[in-house]
This record gives C-alpha cells, sequence and structure tokens, in this order.
C-alpha cells in the first residue's frame, strides 16, 4: 500500500512539475530551468501569423534578445506570468521584443484577444502551429519560454512559470548591462 502510494505521488509530482496541461489548470509551483549556452544552436526561425492578421518572422528580431513564450489562455501558471513579460517588453522595448506563442486551440481561440486586453499585453501573439511545436523540441507543457541572443541563438529554456527576476538577470547578461 504505501509502495502505490510514493508511486503516485511522485507521478504527480513528477507531472507538475512540467506546467499545465488542458486537463489541470492548478497554478505552476516548481521551475525547471536548461541553460543551452554551452552549445551555442541557431533558434528555429518561423512565419507565424499574429492575432493582427500580420505575419511575423523570427528572423525580423534579429539584433534583440528575443523572450519566446508558449502559452495559452487557459493555464493558470501562464496567466500568472504574462504581467512580468508586459512589464519587460515596456522597460527593453528597443532591445528585447516578447513573441507571445499561443497554443490556444479552436475551443479556446477566440479567448485570446480578449485576454490580451485585459492583461494589457503589448507584444506580439502569434497563434501557434504543430510545426512551430514540433521544431523547439515538441512543447509538452506550459508555459514553455526560450531566450534567444541577439544573433539568433538559443540560450535558455525554462519549463514553467519563470520570475521577472531570472529574465532579467539574462537579458542584463546578453545586454552586457
Amino acid at each position: 500500500m504505501s509502495r502505490y502510494f510514493l508511486l503516485v505521488f511522485f507521478i504527480g509530482v513528477s507531472l507538475n512539475v512540467f506546467g499545465c496541461s488542458k486537463e489541470s489548470n492548478e497554478p505552476e509551483q516548481n521551475q525547471t530551468n536548461y541553460n543551452s549556452a554551452q552549445e551555442e544552436s541557431k533558434a528555429p526561425d518561423f512565419t507565424l501569423v499574429s492575432t493582427d492578421g500580420k505575419k511575423i518572422n523570427l528572423s525580423d528580431y534579429k539584433g534583440k534578445v528575443v523572450i519566446l513564450d508558449f502559452w495559452a489562455t487557459w493555464c493558470g501558471p501562464c496567466r500568472k506570468g504574462i504581467p512580468d513579460l508586459v512589464s519587460i517588453q515596456n522597460s527593453y522595448k528597443d532591445k528585447v521584443v516578447v513573441i507571445g506563442i499561443s497554443l490556444d486551440d479552436d475551443r479556446t481561440k477566440n479567448d485570446i484577444l480578449p485576454f490580451m486586453k485585459e492583461y494589457g499585453v503589448n507584444y506580439p501573439v502569434v497563434y501557434g502551429t504543430s510545426e512551430v511545436v514540433t521544431n523547439y523540441g515538441s512543447i509538452r507543457a506550459i508555459p514553455t519560454s526560450f531566450i534567444i541572443d541577439q544573433n539568433g541563438n538559443l540560450v535558455d529554456k525554462y519549463i514553467g512559470l519563470v520570475s521577472k527576476e531570472i529574465y532579467l538577470n539574462r537579458i542584463k547578461g546578453l545586454l552586457g548591462s
């Protein structure tokens, strides 16, 4: 009996570490940081359609630090992290761009624009595709975010809610300030 409880407990904890799934709307409490700086790898380029109908290319932002945030309106930890991303975009608008990649599906896609208005989202939000999800390592939990340096290299990957301080420390390091 106690082995069964421990197995169920560890499976539950493991699932919570990785973020939201459509079935769970519980807040994220654990964070995993993967530093990819040891091996420089180019971020996969993409062209995605934004919520205002424009085509957004990742390559258009070369020269800036980019935060890619894979998220959805129904994800509690995603909602909690949006104000920090809005603040970062305000503070570093000339040197950093946040790009939200919405993984909302047909059931919740209509919630994106009202959500953006409610949260004051001030950065581009694009509709994610299965291709971009695959190209970025088959995103399995959200929020998942990436930091891309000014040369288009992936330097960090975060699974779960990321504190503003972690983002700011990494941005300052990349900008040399």
